[in-house]
């Protein structure tokens, strides 16, 4: 039987909600963050349409090995400028996984004092290990976009 579980990812970084929303938005900027140190996504395959029924897409690949890649395109069902994005992610190219694997990802943008926006990050469901992986991955990915964000200050 295979073990499934959500998880759950609360960060604070310290730009305002509507910074931290468009870096999540705005192609130019995900494909400078995204991905965990390690991988890039370059500028050509990254793009975004924040909008009910609108895509982001994009190809994360390896810096060591491009061959390596990980094709993720998400469908929005829920969008709040600043506030919320909602929806589902296909992924493919997941190490020893074979085939698509679909996601729910919920990510909400918080207005915490001083100026910091608090991000509650929701996906799932995922396979025991392959949760432990993603946390890591977007941790590693949250570094790059501190450095982002502290350069749009």
């Amino acid at each position: 039987m295979t073990t499934t579980s959500e998880l759950t990812i609360s960060r604070i970084f310290d730009a305002p909600p509507e910074l931290v929303y468009r870096a999540f938005v705005d192609a130019d900027q995900l494909g400078q963050w995204f991905g965990p140190v390690g991988f890039s996504a370059p500028f050509e395959s990254v793009h975004s349409d924040a909008q009910v029924g609108g895509h982001q897409r994009l190809v994360m690949v390896s810096d060591d090995d491009p061959t390596q890649r990980s094709a993720i395109d998400t469908t929005f069902s829920e969008v709040v400028e600043n506030e919320l994005l909602v929806g589902h992610q296909d992924v493919d190219g997941i190490p020893g996984m074979t085939g698509s694997v679909r996601f729910r990802i919920r990510l909400e943008f918080h207005e915490e004092p001083g100026g910091k926006t608090r991000l509650e990050l929701r996906q799932g469901p995922f396979r025991e290990p392959l949760g432990d992986d993603a946390v890591q991955g977007w941790e590693s990915s949250f570094t790059k976009l501190d450095s982002l964000l502290r350069r749009s200050l």
